[in-house]
C-alpha cells in the first residue's frame, strides 16, 4: 500500500503522538529504576507521617514508614516493597475461583502476571498516584520532587495531584510560599482526581461542604501543624471567597484567621476578624481570648482603645467575670477595666470598678501591699465621681448580706410544707461622694495601723471602723483613733479608756515599758508645753490625756467619768490636774464616784472645798460664776450625796478617822445651813 504525502505526514503525526508519551513514560520508569532512595531516620519518618496525618487519606497504605534494608535500593524497589507488592498478592491470591496450586506452579506465568500487575502501579498516567504518595510517606522528597519536574511537562494526568505533592516537597524544603501557590493551583483539579478526592473526604459527623472547601481545610491543617501562621492566614482568606453562602464555613475561617494574626502579634488585624465573623459564639471566644492574650502580653493600650462596636456590653463583662475571678495581686482586670471606662468617658463606671476592686483587696489581701492599692483605688474612685455632675456622683454596689435568688429555684417551705415567705431586703446600696471619702479614710487609717505594726495586717484589712479604732487604740494611735470616730461619728469613749489604761501601765511599769511607748507617743501630736526638765514617757501620756479632755468636751462630761472610773477601777490615785478639771465641769459628780469607791476622805475634802466656792472662796475652780449672797442666782449643794458620805461616815465611827472626818463635814453643814437660811432672809426681805 502506497501512501502519498498527506497522508504519510498526517501518519507520523499520529505516531508521534502516540509514541512520545510512552518514550517519555519508559524514560521516567527507566530514571526511578535507577534512582536510589535515601536513607531517613526513623524520628524524621516518624515526625514526617504525624505532619501527614492531618490528611486523613482513606484507605491507603502508601503513607507508612519504609523498613530498613541491608543494602541500598531504588525507589522503585521501595515502591514494590512497601506498597505494589501487597496490591499484587492481593490481586493474584485473593481473587475468588483462583486456587493456590494454579498460581504458585507456574512461575513464568506468575513472574509474567506480577510484572503485568506492577507496570501499570508504577506507569506515570495512572489515575491511582500510588507511586508519588509512596514517596512522600517515605520521606523521599528530593526524588518526588525530580520526578514531578519530569512528569509535569508532557503528562497532563494528575495535574492537580502533582502541584500538591510540590507543594509538599517546597514545604519541606523551607519554600512556603512556593508551596502555597502550588496548593491553590492544586486546588482548581479539585474532584476530578482519584488522589484529591480521597484527600477531602469528609469525617464522620462532619458538616459537608463544597469540596474545594474540604480541600482548603485539609491543607489549613497542614499549614497549622508545621507552624506556618502567615500561610494560613493568606490561605485562608483565600477560601473565604470560596465560601460566600457559607456561614458556618465563614466562622471556622474568620476565626482561624483572628487566631493566628493573634498569635503574630497583629492586634489590629486580629480584632477586625474578630468583628467579621457571623457566629456570634465563635465571635464571643474569639473576644474572651484577645482579651486574656492582650492581657497576658500587657498590650492593654491595644485593647482599651478597640471601638468594640456592638460588642461593648460583651467585652465589659468578659474582663468583669476575668476581674473577680483572678487573684488581684498578679493580675490587673481591675485597672483595664478603670482604663477601658476611662478612655470613653465613662467615669461613674469607672468609680464603681475601682470601688469594688478596693473592698476585695480589703477582703481577700490583708497584707500591706494590698492595703496601699486599697487606698489607691477609693483615691481613683473619688476622683472619678469628682469629674461628673454632683447630681450623677453616686455608684451602686450589692448591700451587705443581700442574699440573691436563682433563677428557678425552688421556693423556702415551713415543716408544714407551706412556702416561706421571702423577706424583703435591700438588694443593693448607693452610695455617693461622701461614703467614698469616708471609706477612702478608713483605708488611709488602716494603713497607717499595719505600718505602725505589721502584725495588725491580717485583721485590719477588713475591719468595720468599730474595730479599727479598737486596733488603733491598742497600737497607741490615738489621734487617728480619734479622726476616724469623728469622721464615723463614733464616741469617743474607747479611745479615752484606752489612754487611760496606757497611762496605768506606765505608772506601774518599768524602764522597758517606759522605752517601748515612746514609740506611740511619737505617733500622736502633743501640744506644745515649755518644761524647766526632761519629761518621762509617764508624764507625756498623762499630758496628752488632759490635751484630749480639754480639746474633746463630751455631753454630761462622759469622758471625764470614763476617765475617773478607769483609775479608780485599778486603785490610780486621781492626778490633781484631772480632779481639779472634773470639780470645774462637774463636783457633783466627782462626788458620787468617790463614794461609789469609798474614797470617804477625798469626798469629805471635796465637800468641804465645795461648800467653800459656794460661800465664795475658791469658786472659780468649781465654775461657779457668782458665789451665795442675798442677790446671786439660785445654787444648790448635791445633798443626797453628801448624806450618803454622812451614813457611810456614821456607820465607820469604829475608825477615828472616820469620827473626826464625820464631825468636821457634820460642823460645815449645820455652818453652811446658817448661812443659807441668813441669805434666804435677806432675798425675801429685799423683795
Amino acid at each position: 500500500m502506497v501512501l502519498g504525502g498527506g497522508q504519510l505526514f498526517q501518519s507520523q503525526q499520529d505516531l508521534l503522538h502516540r509514541t512520545s508519551p510512552l518514550l517519555l513514560s519508559y524514560f521516567l520508569i527507566r530514571w526511578a529504576s535507577q534512582c536510589l532512595a535515601s536513607d531517613v531516620p526513623v524520628d524524621t519518618l516518624e515526625s514526617n507521617l504525624q505532619h501527614l496525618s492531618v490528611l486523613e487519606l482513606a484507605d491507603t497504605t502508601a503513607l507508612t514508614p519504609h523498613k530498613l534494608v541491608s543494602g541500598p535500593q531504588t525507589i522503585v524497589e521501595l515502591f514494590f516493597q512497601e506498597v505494589a507488592r501487597k496490591h499484587i498478592i492481593s490481586r493474584l491470591f485473593l481473587q475468588p475461583n483462583t486456587s493456590l496450586a494454579e498460581t504458585s506452579l507456574n512461575w513464568p506465568h506468575l513472574i509474567t502476571s506480577i510484572v503485568a500487575d506492577f507496570l501499570p502501579l508504577l506507569w506515570p498516567s495512572n489515575p491511582s498516584f500510588l507511586f508519588p504518595e509512596c514517596l512522600m510517606g517515605s520521606c523521599q522528597y528530593t526524588q518526588l520532587q525530580e520526578y514531578i519536574r519530569l512528569l509535569q511537562p508532557w503528562c497532563h494526568v494528575n495535574m492537580g495531584s502533582c502541584c500538591f505533592m510540590m507543594g509538599r516537597c517546597y514545604l519541606v524544603m523551607g519554600e512556603g510560599h512556593k508551596a502555597l501557590d502550588c496548593f491553590c493551583q492544586a486546588a482548581s483539579e479539585v474532584g476530578r482526581e482519584e488522589f484529591l478526592d480521597r484527600l477531602i473526604q469528609p469525617e464522620e459527623g462532619e458538616v459537608v461542604s463544597t469540596p474545594r472547601l474540604q480541600y482548603y481545610n485539609k491543607v489549613l491543617r497542614l499549614l497549622e501543624m508545621l507552624g506556618l501562621p502567615e500561610l494560613v492566614i493568606e490561605l485562608a482568606t483565600l477560601a473565604i471567597m470560596e465560601s460566600a453562602d457559607d456561614w458556618r464555613s465563614q466562622a471556622t475561617l474568620r476565626t482561624c484567621i483572628f487566631k493566628h494574626h493573634l498569635e503574630l502579634g497583629h492586634n489590629s488585624e486580629a480584632y477586625v476578624a474578630l468583628t467579621q465573623n457571623p457566629d456570634p459564639g465563635r465571635q464571643l471566644d474569639c473576644l474572651r481570648q484577645l482579651v486574656v492574650v492582650l492581657c497576658e502580653r500587657s498590650q492593654l493600650q491595644d485593647l482599651v482603645e478597640f471601638p468594640y462596636v456592638n460588642l461593648h456590653n460583651e467585652v465589659v463583662g468578659i474582663i468583669e467575670s476575668h476581674a473577680r475571678a483572678v487573684d488581684l495581686m498578679t493580675h490587673n482586670y481591675y485597672e483595664l477595666l478603670y482604663a477601658f471606662h476611662v478612655y470613653r468617658h465613662n467615669y461613674r463606671k469607672a468609680g464603681t470598678v475601682m470601688f469594688e476592686y478596693g473592698m476585695r483587696l480589703g477582703r481577700e489581701v490583708r497584707t500591706l501591699r494590698g492595703l496601699q492599692k486599697q487606698g489607691n483605688c477609693f483615691l481613683a474612685a473619688i476622683n472619678c465621681l469628682r469629674l461628673i455632675r454632683p447630681e450623677y456622683a453616686w455608684i451602686v454596689q450589692p448591700a451587705s448580706g443581700a442574699v440573691y435568688e436563682r433563677p428557678g429555684a425552688s421556693p423556702k417551705r415551713s415543716h408544714d410544707g407551706e412556702c416561706m415567705a421571702v423577706p424583703t431586703t435591700r438588694q443593693i446600696e448607693i452610695l455617693e461622694l461622701e461614703d467614698l471619702e469616708r471609706e477612702c479614710l478608713l483605708a488611709r487609717i488602716r494603713l497607717t495601723l499595719v505600718e505602725h505594726d505589721v502584725s495588725a495586717a491580717a485583721v485590719a484589712g477588713n475591719s468595720t471602723p468599730e474595730e479599727t479604732v479598737s486596733l488603733l487604740v491598742g497600737a497607741g494611735l490615738f489621734d487617728s483613733a480619734i479622726t476616724l470616730c469623728q469622721t464615723f461619728k463614733l464616741p469617743l469613749t474607747p479611745i479615752f479608756e484606752g489612754l487611760t489604761f496606757k497611762c496605768i501601765k506606765l505608772q506601774l511599769g518599768g524602764e522597758a515599758v517606759q522605752a517601748k511607748a515612746w514609740d506611740w507617743l511619737a505617733a500622736n501630736q502633743l501640744s506644745a508645753l515649755v518644761t524647766t526638765k526632761e519629761s518621762s514617757a509617764t508624764d507625756e501620756a498623762w499630758r496628752l490625756l488632759s490635751s484630749y479632755l480639754e480639746r474633746y468636751p463630751s455631753q454630761n462630761s462622759l469622758y471625764h467619768r470614763c476617765v475617773i472610773n478607769k483609775l479608780l477601777a485599778h486603785g490610780i490615785p486621781l492626778p490633781n490636774w484631772l480632779i481639779n478639771s472634773y470639780k470645774e465641769v462637774d463636783a457633783a459628780e466627782l462626788l458620787r464616784l468617790y463614794l461609789n469607791y469609798d474614797l470617804l476622805e477625798e469626798a469629805v475634802d471635796l465637800v468641804l472645798e465645795y461648800v467653800d466656792a459656794v460661800l465664795g472662796k475658791g469658786h472659780q475652780y468649781f465654775g461657779i460664776e457668782v458665789p451665795l449672797s442675798a442677790t446671786s442666782p439660785t445654787m444648790w449643794l448635791p445633798y443626797t450625796a453628801i448624806d450618803q458620805l454622812l451614813q457611810a461616815l456614821r456607820e465607820s465611827s469604829a475608825s477615828e478617822n472616820s469620827v473626826v472626818l464625820y464631825e468636821k463635814l457634820n460642823d460645815r453643814m449645820e455652818d453652811y445651813q446658817q448661812k443659807v437660811s441668813v441669805a434666804t432672809m435677806e432675798r425675801l426681805y429685799c423683795r
